[in-house]
């Protein structure tokens, strides 16, 4: 595979809000401080929430992939992350993100298998593999 880019473009509104948005794509994400921050906004997409959600939604498009690969047959599949941001040598790092994943099988049978691919995928996801985050 050849080396990607991806951009993404911010425009600062007001107090500690931009918009956020890439020329490759039709949605504009708000995002602001989170409101554990001084002057931080509550109800609006944080830099916390999106990395979370980066090692989120990359889990699931490395596990669909894996799954199709594998011919892993699923009914469902849906994932929680928590991710948890502490102060480390006086400065603040997302120390980790965990994923609780929910995998519905109609084949009891192959349980170990879906359990080896959802292992699998986490360890192939090249966001989670790009951070220091546990």
């Amino acid at each position: 595979m050849d080396k990607h880019s991806y951009n993404v473009s911010l425009k600062w509104n007001e107090g500690r809000k931009g918009i956020m948005h890439s020329p490759e794509l039709p949605t504009k994400i708000e995002v602001a401080t989170p409101p554990q921050f001084d002057k931080g906004i509550p109800g609006i997409w944080s830099p916390e929430h999106l990395f979370t959600a980066s090692v989120l939604s990359c889990f699931m498009t490395t596990f669909l992939a894996i799954a199709e690969y594998s011919k892993l047959e699923f009914i469902s599949f849906d994932c929680d992350a928590e991710g948890v941001l502490d102060k480390v040598d006086s400065k603040f790092l997302m120390t980790e993100v965990t994923l609780k994943a929910r995998l519905v099988i109609d084949d009891a049978s192959k349980k170990e298998r879906a359990e080896r691919i959802l292992e699998k995928s986490e360890a192939a996801c090249l966001i989670s593999n790009s951070i220091k985050t546990k």
